[in-house]
């Protein structure tokens, strides 16, 4: 089985808690919580320090500081309508996946906001990953009903895969 996610890691730190397994299993659970093939697509994931993830914020987001994750989609898959279902991307051949987009995820900012809330490092890691991969995917939060779909998700996927419901 071909790997749904290519595992960059800049900050030797996240070999401590194998974000590469981390995060292809969180891929994994999206894509099968969404009725997707886990073949015929791709994600890249970079594993970073915070110095790296400020930089990328600034760059793509005029915000010059650290953030626990972010995601660069492909394509634009939103719904139109607030909390509509997002466009649903088709699979490519195996020997050329469809691409669905980059994640960034910081080290420093993710130890600290799992310490903060009381929650295993790879909790934490996994639920920043499903979010990750669903941005990819098209959902959001910006608009009301679309927070409350991508949270539905967030909840169903990470539930499903033993872990606790992370806004309660």
């Amino acid at each position: 089985m071909e790997p749904l996610v290519e595992t960059l890691i800049e900050d030797a730190r996240w070999q401590s808690v194998g974000l590469g397994a981390l995060a292809e299993r969180a891929a994994r659970a999206v894509m099968e919580d969404q009725a997707l093939p886990d073949a015929g697509f791709a994600i890249s994931l970079l594993g970073c320090a915070d110095v790296r993830i400020a930089d990328l914020n600034a760059d793509f987001r005029g915000k010059p500081q650290p953030t626990n994750v972010l995601s660069w989609p492909s394509d634009e898959r939103g719904a139109e309508a607030d909390g509509g279902a997002p466009d649903r991307p088709r699979p490519g051949p195996a020997d050329m996946p469809e691409e669905l987009g980059d994640i960034a995820i910081a080290w420093e900012t993710c130890i600290r906001e799992a310490e903060e809330q009381g929650k295993p490092v790879e909790e934490h890691v996994t639920h920043l990953l499903v979010h990750g991969v669903l941005h990819l995917l098209g959902y959001d939060h910006v608009r009301d009903g679309d927070a409350a779909l991508m949270e539905g998700a967030e909840i169903r996927i990470l539930v499903k895969m033993g872990f606790k419901n992370p806004y309660e």
